[in-house]
């Protein structure tokens, strides 16, 4: 008699084919809009699911995993960053946590230097010139953007993404430097000709273009903070594709409209959807909403690991992309 299949809950809308293999596989409960679960409703999909399919929009804390009862033994989660899971208590429970990782780090590295030509070249402002229809013809002085050739590129977080990003950037011309917890492989290091910064501040104060490539940790929360920005050129950029809760929001809102930094260019957001009012009011500034890791082979690819992930688990095999604290 064939074992019982696992019941799935998934959270969020995924690609029709994901949800349609998971469908073959699994007992699979999917959503039929595509908002974010309430803290109630997620409580009681961990009570009826062997199986939790999350993505970042789900926040599970210790709370809600007291709650959740004994039925659950997994939480595979949509995407690479864990941050809104307490893995710790879910491993405490007997809850095992998986994730995505290395599935968008082409996707997110594009987005990135899309990003840094945006804001260097005010293309946002050319486009709003142009949809407006007061556009009068080419000017000599107008809309005059910088070069990014030549200038120095800091990366903080030299991990997949930030040596993707590195990749990118030194096709345009651009000389890399990063700060990482600890210094990647000399051989890396040669083939990107980037340069070690063991100090963030000096690394910082020192760039043109400052990109975020790290994870939120409690370590990393206002890494880039009020004194921290107050370090970089009042030309420098920065930009990021990680996490919003990396910077300190509104004191990079504060130098943006003083001047004291030249532009911005964000797809993440220190409080998620709730920006800052202000910060949407400045030219110098580029927001997109979360669109970093946003294509269709990428979100495909992510929805095939998250699968790989429970079946393996339902062999009785330990998942190939588990989470552990030791980890984070």
């Amino acid at each position: 008699m064939p074992a019982e299949r696992l019941s799935v809950v998934v959270t969020r809308r995924l690609p029709e084919v994901v949800e349609t293999r998971m469908s073959e596989l699994f007992n699979v409960e999917l959503r039929e809009d595509d908002l974010p679960m309430t803290r109630e409703n997620l409580v009681n999909a961990m009570k009826r699911a062997d199986v939790l399919v999350p993505t970042l929009t789900d926040t599970i804390d210790s709370g809600m995993l007291a709650a959740a009862g004994d039925k659950l033994k997994l939480i595979a989660n949509y995407g690479a960053g864990v941050d809104h899971i307490d893995v710790q208590s879910a491993r405490q429970r007997g809850i095992l946590v998986s994730n995505t990782p290395g599935v968008v780090t082409e996707d997110t590295a594009d987005m990135t230097l899309a990003l840094l030509l945006a804001v260097t070249r005010r293309i946002p402002e050319g486009l709003s010139l142009m949809q407006s229809g007061e556009w009068q013809g080419w000017a000599p002085t107008a809309l005059l953007g910088g070069r990014v050739g030549g200038r120095r590129l800091g990366i903080l977080g030299m991990g997949r993404i930030g040596q993707a990003v590195a990749r990118r950037a030194q096709a345009f011309g651009m000389q890399i430097h990063y700060h990482n917890r600890k210094r990647v492989h000399a051989n890396i290091e040669e083939a990107l000709e980037a340069t070690w910064w063991d100090s963030l501040d000096q690394m910082v104060s020192r760039m043109d273009v400052l990109s975020i490539n790290c994870p939120h940790t409690p370590s990393t929360f206002h890494l880039i903070n009020s004194r921290r920005l107050k370090l970089m050129k009042p030309t420098a950029v920065i930009v990021n594709t990680s996490r919003g809760e990396v910077i300190d929001e509104n004191a990079l809102t504060r130098m943006l409209r003083t001047g004291e930094i030249a532009g911005a260019g964000l797809d993440v957001f220190e409080r998620g959807a709730e920006i800052n009012p202000r910060l949407k009011e400045l030219k110098n500034v580029v927001l997109l909403p979360h669109m970093g890791s946003a294509t269709i082979e990428g979100r495909v690819e992510m929805g095939e690991k998250v699968l790989i992930n429970i079946k393996t688990y339902a062999d009785g095999h330990r998942p190939p992309d588990l989470v552990v604290p030791s980890m984070l």
